[in-house]
């Protein structure tokens, strides 16, 4: 297995697989891996220093498992003798997998062209936008298309390098390589649960005022017609500026920013989930929870008892005709 750095990688991306895979034993405590640091060059910068790589790219071209983890700024094109090597290794069969950024790479090297693909949430819009080819998905912690393999930021590149212990060596191998590094084998949910809750509307654009006001009146049940209505145009030419300025419908929007205030309040009250539904446009409790789930990856329940600070700060505001619910324990 060979782990690649390049210059201005990020470190704990990189020190991820270098431990991970360094400390999987097996069942008779036989190292599971020999992993080797690869780089085009013998020095590479990391941050805050410099660390020297034992082997050059060539032991990357000869490895059955080459791991890309991510660079500090991903909009740097990357050298073309690693890209060079990246495509000669899969050719030959190798198993590639990115951790965060190092999609990027991947990407320039033309591995991920019609591939369904992740990286962190923050730069997953970027990555789409530079390589339109890849089918960018910014909601999962990893996805495994068998030969290539991407994950998202951080944490996420724990979850991929688990998951690829268990593919090669079974459930007790990765459990007690999961164990040693003191994490769940398997997290629930996705990364759409870590992308922050209020997102910004697009600054200068056309849409601004109508994002406002769509933010204000995010707990009333309000229909395409309705703010097709309030923005004074049809409902075709909402749709068509809404795709082309923040490339989701309205009602899209719509949904994404009433979970997204949902989760800010399973973070900071102790509402009854019902009350939330409620207080974030949802008619209906069980509505609001399969909409959670399917775009934060877990339930509302689970998400609070992850990210809950347990107590009420400020008062969310309460919905016309919705009485309010004196706090008790989360659901």
């Amino acid at each position: 297995m060979a782990v690649l750095a390049m210059d201005d990688v990020v470190p704990s991306d990189l020190a991820t697989p270098l431990d991970i895979f360094g400390r999987t034993r097996l069942a008779d405590g036989r190292p599971a891996y020999e992993v080797r640091l690869c780089a085009a060059d013998a020095e590479v910068t990391a941050g805050a220093f410099a660390l020297r790589a034992p082997w050059r790219l060539d032991a990357l071209t000869s490895a059955d498992t080459v791991i890309v983890p991510g660079c500090d700024n991903p909009a740097t094109e990357p050298d073309a003798r690693v890209l060079d090597a990246l495509r000669t290794a899969a050719a030959g069969g190798a198993r590639l997998a990115s951790i965060c950024a190092g999609a990027f790479v991947l990407a320039a090297a033309g591995l991920l062209d019609g591939l369904r693909a992740t990286t962190h949430w923050i730069a997953a819009a970027e990555l789409a936008r530079r390589h339109p080819a890849v089918d960018v998905d910014p909601n999962v912690l990893f996805i495994d298309n068998g030969q290539i393999l991407t994950s998202a930021g951080a944490a996420a590149g724990l979850d991929l390098c688990l998951h690829m212990v268990r593919r090669d060596h079974g459930t007790a191998v990765a459990a007690e390589t999961a164990r040693m590094s003191v994490m769940p084998l398997q997290r629930d949910g996705g990364q759409a649960q870590f992308i922050a809750r209020e997102q910004p509307p697009p600054d200068g654009t056309e849409l601004e005022p109508l994002l406002g006001w769509l933010t204000a009146n995010i707990h009333r049940e309000l229909t395409l017609a309705d703010i097709a209505a309030h923005a004074m145009v049809s409902t075709r030419t909402l749709n068509r500026r809404f795709r082309e300025q923040t490339g989701l419908t309205p009602v899209a929007w719509l949904q994404r920013s009433r979970l997204r205030r949902a989760q800010y309040l399973l973070e900071t009250t102790c509402h009854p989930v019902e009350a939330i539904a409620a207080q974030v446009g949802f008619g209906s409790p069980a509505a609001f929870r399969e909409q959670f789930r399917r775009l934060v990856g877990t339930s509302p329940r689970a998400y609070r008892r992850t990210f809950g600070g347990g107590g009420v700060l400020a008062a969310a505001p309460t919905p016309m005709g919705h009485r309010s619910r004196t706090p008790h324990r989360p659901r």
